[in-house]
């Protein structure tokens, strides 16, 4: 009786199908023949590869991982931003009359201060300087560009004066392999969830 059991329990095992790994759902493309041998193409993930970071000095590391706080504090919003934008631009577009785009425009606003007004109170200017640099890396448009295409010309020429009195440009694009190295790192990092 249990020599039975025990077969049974070996073959139910072998028909059983395992469930320790995850299919690879990465899809096969033609291959071709070269000589003897079929090389397949595969599209595989992409792996991003970022060096350690080497810092100079104990200051040096600690205002790297500083910076990394503020970021990770300030771009969900830089999402929820490129999140509205693509949400509302249809909409803000196919209206055809200026009023109902300046209504629009104002609803949203109040919308987002109220739900934002007491987070952005407690924020320092270079945390909008962040915020400014991250809605530029995810809208692919400065602020400034926004601010025209949605309130008009001269709202942004306005909003570029009030940033100019804080040392800021909303003119000042993105640049992940220049000045903004350190941010596009950073943020490579919170999206593959490691900080």
């Amino acid at each position: 009786m249990r020599k039975t059991i025990f077969i049974l329990f070996y073959v139910l095992m072998y028909f059983n199908p395992g469930f320790a790994q995850e299919r690879d759902t990465t899809d096969f493309m033609m291959g071709y023949v070269e000589g003897d041998d079929t090389v397949i193409h595969k599209n595989i993930k992409e792996v991003v590869v970022i060096p350690p970071r080497e810092f100079k000095n104990k200051r040096m590391e600690r205002r790297y991982w500083r910076y990394a706080k503020k970021v990770k504090k300030v771009y969900p919003l830089a999402l929820k931003a490129r999140k509205l934008i693509n949400e509302y631009e249809p909409i803000y577009n196919s209206l055809e009359n200026r009023r109902d785009q300046r209504r629009l425009m104002k609803q949203v606003e109040k919308q987002l201060m109220a739900e934002h007004k007491d987070e952005l109170k407690k924020w320092s200017m270079s945390d909008g300087r962040l915020l400014l640099k991250l809605i530029n890396r995810e809208t692919e448009r400065t602020p400034y560009n926004l601010i025209r295409d949605f309130r008009g010309e001269f709202s942004a020429f306005f909003w570029q004066g009030v940033a100019k009195i804080f040392r800021n440009d909303l003119k000042a694009g993105y640049e992940p392999t220049g000045k903004d190295r350190w941010l596009e790192e950073i943020v490579t990092l919170i999206e593959l969830g490691y900080i």
